[in-house]
Formats: structure tokens, C-alpha cells, sequence
């Protein structure tokens, strides 16, 4: 990794750079009490009180105090892929479930429990990615506990099209009375070509948090409860997308997490009085030409199965089925 300019090593990433596909070179101590060097390549999703923040490709988050940044620089993107992505059903769940990630988490297991005071059913349900550690009805029982002390329905994600134990799972809980709804596809799409349509970005606002107007559009944010900011704000690098009104209003909005090669959106949405212009499809080319910038190059986005609308939307958009899951609710006779 070169950072030398005449001879010396610089820094030369800014505050103004978060967001950017960068590369860093940091000083640790090692075992002799001597200075060493590490390096770390990508995203700079924040720098605040002192602290970078650098998000890899998995995921993985490296913390990096200022003062031991011994040189640094913005890299350019990783290419572009323009066929489809590959990718297994797990990766893929794990990589939706940190672009959406609850206020709080418990383990069970290789089961996630998550709690966000009830905003989204995403958010509030248990994840299942593994055998639990426990017989079935036992952790049922954990789980109805753990979800009636936080005043919550007990709820299972109950993934499809996983050669594993998702099946034998599903089999389980309706035995046992709970009940499926929400059935969701996830899909994806290769990336580059949603932020090549020759369209005019600039009318699109990109922001790393929500104002009053794109909450304003968002259908779930009516009402919200305090830790809906906090999940919609949740994951590796976040964007909001709007496009302004003449009464400085949103009449379009979306939010997309980059996660590694990933790029996940979600929030879509249009005024009734704007739409059939494209604006959909503006809003996605802005975010995922930002996500392209932050090196990503495949785009995953969840949709309910039955929501016609979006789906011809993300037909034309060129994204596949990949996978999907729905919702087992406990039954009223084991959930006060």
C-alpha cells in the first residue's frame, strides 16, 4: 500500500471524505512495547469525537483513533459488476438483517432475538440462523417470555429456500398454532445498472439521516416510536434520498445501506400527486450511484409478496427472486 508523496507518508482523507472508499494505514503496539503498522481498506462511514470508523466488505468495522492515523487516502471504487450477483440465502439474510438492525438483541442459540419498541415486524422478531441450543418448545417458551416482557407479540422470521433447518422450523411452529403472514420476497439485482439511466441526479437530495419531510413521506413513520430513528439510521453506511416539492415538501424518498458489495434499499416511496414521473426510479439510479461509489456493486431490496405495484416496478429494474421469508405469530393461547 504506497501513501508516500516526496518521500513522505501523508493523510490526506478529510472530514468531508465519510462516505468515500478509503485506505489507512494506523500505528499499534506491539507485544516488544515497539510501534507497528496496520492497514485497513474501506468505507469511511464516520468520523466523530476522534474517531474513524472503516467499514470492509464483510461488514467488520474498524475503529481508529485520529492520532494514530499514520497516512491515508480516498481509493478508488472496486469495479462494477454488471451481471447479476451470486450469492448463498445466509449471507444474504445476515447482510439484510445489519441494514436493518434492531435497538436490542438477544442470543439463543444461533437465534437472534430483536426488540424496537414494535416499529416493523423486521426489527421485532426473532431471527432464526441456526439450531436455538435447545429443544423447540423450550426456546418457544424463552422466546414468548422474552418478547411479553417488552410488551411485544412473540414473533418468528421464518426463512424460505434454505436447504437447512428453516423447513423443519416453519413444520414446527404451525404444529403448534402460529400463525404465518407477511410473506416477503427478497430480490436482487447487479447494481450498476439501476445508476446508469443517463437521468439528472441532482435533483435528488442525499443525506445521512432523515429530516421532518423524507419522515414526513415514510407510510411507517406516522406516529413513530423513539427507537424508529434509530433503526432507520442503523447500519454499515446509510442514505436518504429526496426529491423536493415546490412547497419544500418530499414528493419522493428512499434509503439505501451499503454493506460491503451490497447495496440494500428500502423506503421507497412517492406522493400520490408525483407519480407515474419516474420519480422511483430517480430516487434508486441517486442512492445506488452512491453505493457504487462506496464500492458495492449488488443491490438486494425486500418486498411484500402480494404488493403488485412494487413489483412491476422492480421487474423493470431488473431484479430476480432470490429468496423469502414470512412471520410465525405465537397463538393467543401462549402470548398474554
Amino acid at each position: 500500500m504506497e501513501f508516500m508523496t516526496d518521500g513522505r507518508a501523508e493523510v490526506r482523507i478529510t472530514h468531508a471524505d465519510v462516505g468515500k472508499r478509503v485506505s489507512v494505514r494506523r500505528r499499534t503496539d506491539d507485544s516488544a512495547g515497539q510501534w507497528a503498522f496496520t492497514d485497513a481498506v474501506g468505507v469511511l462511514t464516520s468520523w466523530t469525537d476522534g474517531v474513524l470508523i472503516i467499514t470492509r466488505r464483510n461488514g467488520e468495522q474498524v475503529r481508529v483513533g485520529e492520532e494514530l492515523l499514520v497516512a491515508a487516502k480516498v481509493v478508488p471504487a472496486a469495479p462494477a459488476r454488471r451481471r447479476g450477483p451470486a450469492a448463498d440465502v445466509r449471507e444474504l439474510t445476515e447482510v439484510a438483517a445489519r441494514g436493518w438492525p434492531a435497538v436490542e438483541t438477544a442470543r439463543l442459540g444461533g437465534w437472534t432475538l430483536r426488540a424496537s419498541g414494535g416499529f416493523t415486524r423486521r426489527a421485532n422478531s426473532v431471527l432464526p440462523l441456526g439450531d436455538p441450543g435447545v429443544p423447540l418448545d423450550e426456546a418457544l417458551a424463552h422466546t414468548v417470555r422474552w418478547y411479553t416482557a417488552r410488551s411485544l407479540p412473540p414473533v418468528i422470521a421464518v426463512t424460505t429456500g434454505r436447504p437447512d433447518a428453516t423447513e423443519e422450523l416453519a413444520d414446527g411452529l404451525e404444529r403448534r398454532g402460529w400463525t404465518a403472514s407477511g410473506h416477503t420476497l427478497v430480490r436482487t439485482a447487479a447494481l450498476a445498472p439501476l445508476a446508469d439511466t443517463g437521468a439528472d441526479l441532482t435533483r435528488v437530495r442525499l443525506d445521512r439521516a432523515p429530516d421532518a419531510a423524507w419522515l414526513a413521506r415514510y407510510h411507517r413513520a406516522e406516529g413513530p416510536v423513539p427507537e424508529a430513528r434509530a433503526v432507520l439510521t442503523g447500519g454499515p453506511s446509510v442514505w436518504f434520498a429526496t426529491v423536493e416539492g415546490a412547497d419544500g415538501g418530499a414528493e419522493a424518498i428512499g434509503r439505501c445501506v451499503v454493506d460491503g458489495r451490497w447495496a440494500g434499499f428500502a423506503a421507497v416511496e412517492v406522493a400520490p400527486g408525483a407519480r407515474r414521473r419516474g420519480l422511483a426510479r430517480l430516487v434508486m439510479a441517486a442512492l445506488a450511484a452512491r453505493a457504487l461509489d462506496e464500492g458495492a456493486s449488488a443491490a438486494y431490496l425486500q418486498v411484500e409478496a402480494d404488493n403488485a405495484a412494487a413489483l412491476g416496478l422492480y421487474d423493470g429494474l431488473g431484479f430476480t427472486d432470490h429468496h423469502g421469508y414470512h412471520y410465525r405469530a405465537a397463538p393467543a393461547a401462549v402470548a398474554p
